[in-house]
């Protein structure tokens, strides 16, 4: 029996706005327990929520950059439930008219390209956290996140697989950064999603009874718990069981899904309007104005990369993946002036591998762009092999210094001089007879014998493509 797999995602973007949606409380990460949570946020009585206007700004900008539909009117409701981290035993959110509404975004998996719908992305409140360490038995609840203001972006069931539902998730992650709607921080609980999971037999055009898979805030985790639940679902399925719809947490520690609590429906919540807060109207003045300040956004750039630097698929994918990240590749080309081509090889590689050994961001590389682009100038003009590059740049990551103070202090100049270059080569034919007449005798293996003697009589100076074109010709008269 084949089976197909369904999943829709729920992801949580936080905005990153420094008050929180409906106060003036703070949503700086890493504060004391139960500092920034103030009366609003807590919903005493007599307080009223107010509306945070940046919020708003943050939504329709995301809405524009996936070419949705931008409510005119929208309104906000009371999610009702009761939870030890949701103090007023509501969440204010969005239900029936939410602010963005029927988008798309394209995801390539194996070199194919698939369009994914989005079905709505609404406004709403944070509740608090539940901490489970230290307490010596007993949970802590710390309410700082309480009332911060999240962006929940729901896409249709278009995703056939974890690899796509991983794919488009970080395709959502770097939209986000690129809007500067999000710091994207999984770890800090800034961006995370939810998985809707179920399977279906091959061809049958029935949706399967789904679960839910709560608060994943890694892509590893993301794939890994839908892989598992996949499998879970069929082997209940093959064994006569039948999937419950539910709500479950993935464990980390021991990769599977557990389940948490039965999945409940929309009338569960008991949604109703916020008595407390007015429809949310938003004009075409403000539309016009949050228009005028997107940025080239990811699929765009990648085209450009593409035409203007004559660059791969692969390496315009990787080199526009963050918005900071292709804006610092550009300054590299624009300060050396040299092939686009070498520029990308030495940021996606020896630039990407030094970052990631120092668990560095692009923002904080040792070496910045001006530097960067001195040593690939010295490349295209001979001044060093590419091998004495690779040397250079460890001694700039080191000390910071600019790659020409390195190669004078160093020495480390490429002997260009063809007359030097045969002198060496004579001495070193001369020096090994036997080889030479090995090689004369139809031993051609025997010719990067006398590259490597050559490369190590000149410490690797030499320039390799001048040694090998004269080395080639002495050693064939």
């Amino acid at each position: 029996m084949e089976w197909e797999t369904v999943i829709g995602l729920e992801v949580h973007a936080q905005l990153a706005t420094r008050s929180k949606i409906f106060s003036g409380a703070a949503t700086a990460y890493g504060a004391e327990p139960n500092t920034q949570a103030c009366a609003i946020d807590l919903g005493l009585p007599g307080v009223l929520p107010v509306l945070n206007r940046e919020a708003v700004r943050m939504a329709v900008k995301f809405g524009l950059a996936i070419g949705a539909t931008i409510a005119p009117v929208s309104v906000f409701a009371r999610k009702n439930y009761f939870y030890p981290d949701l103090p007023k035993g509501y969440q204010i959110s969005q239900y029936d008219l939410p602010v963005v509404a029927t988008g798309q975004m394209t995801i390539t998996v194996d070199g194919a390209v698939k369009t994914i719908g989005i079905t709505r992305a609404h406004l709403e409140e944070d509740a608090g956290k539940s901490l489970h360490e230290d307490f010596h038995g007993s949970t802590g609840i710390d309410l700082n996140r309480a009332g911060t203001p999240l962006l929940e972006i729901v896409s249709e069931p278009d995703l056939r697989s974890a690899k796509e539902a991983v794919a488009y998730m970080k395709k959502l992650h770097a939209l986000v950064r690129y809007l500067e709607i999000c710091d994207g921080n999984m770890q800090e609980g800034s961006f995370r999603c939810d998985a809707n999971v179920s399977v279906r037999r091959k061809g049958d055009s029935r949706f399967g009874t789904r679960a839910e898979i709560k608060n994943l805030n890694s892509f590893r985790f993301v794939e890994r718990a839908i892989n598992f639940e996949v499998e879970r679902q069929i082997e209940l399925i093959e064994g006569g069981g039948a999937v419950v719809q539910e709500t479950r947490l993935y464990d980390s520690v021991k990769d599977e899904t557990r389940s948490m609590r039965s999945k409940e429906e929309a009338n569960d919540y008991r949604y109703f309007p916020d008595p407390d807060l007015l429809p949310l109207e938003i004009g075409a003045a403000l539309i016009g104005e949050v228009r005028a300040t997107l940025p080239e956004l990811p699929d765009a750039k990648q085209q450009r990369f593409r035409s203007d630097y004559a660059l791969s698929d692969y390496d315009a994918e990787v080199l526009t993946a963050t918005r900071e990240l292709a804006d610092f590749y550009e300054a590299v080309v624009r300060s050396a002036g040299c092939d686009a081509k070498l520029c990308a090889n030495w940021v996606m590689g020896d630039l990407s591998a030094a970052l990631n050994e120092a668990n560095l961001e692009i923002t904080a590389s040792r070496v910045d762009a001006d530097r960067l682009a001195g040593l690939l100038q010295r490349i295209a003009d001979d001044t060093i092999s590419g091998k004495l590059a690779k040397q250079v740049f460890e001694t700039m990551w080191q000390e910071g210094a600019t790659a020409d103070a390195i190669i004078e202090r160093e020495g480390l100049r490429q002997i260009t001089d063809s007359s030097a270059i045969e002198a060496i080569i004579d001495r070193i034919m001369a020096d090994n007879p036997g080889q030479l007449a090995q090689y004369r005798a139809g031993k051609d293996k025997l010719f990067g014998f006398f590259v490597g003697q050559a490369m190590k009589a000149t410490q690797g100076k030499a320039n390799p493509q001048q040694l090998n074109e004269l080395l080639k010709r002495k050693l064939d008269a």
